[in-house]
């Protein structure tokens, strides 16, 4: 009979290994351009506003339809 060599790694060698994949995202990370910044804002922005609209319409049906829903 054989038998799995199930090798459960604990909690050092796992925080370890969580650190070490971190610290190689941190060191690729850079500051974004204040261009880069400000078009992730206005996406951002123009999602947030798309979201409130639609929440807006949906609230207005709702209250459109009174007792429907």
């Amino acid at each position: 009979m054989q038998q799995s060599s199930s090798f459960k790694p604990t909690l050092k060698t796992r925080l370890g290994s969580f650190f070490l994949q971190s610290k190689r995202v941190w060191l690729l990370l850079k500051k974004p351009s204040m261009e880069e910044f400000k078009s992730i804002a206005a996406v951002s922005a123009v999602g947030i506003l798309a979201l409130g609209a639609v929440g807006f319409i949906i609230s207005d049906i709702m209250k459109l339809f009174g007792g429907l829903f």
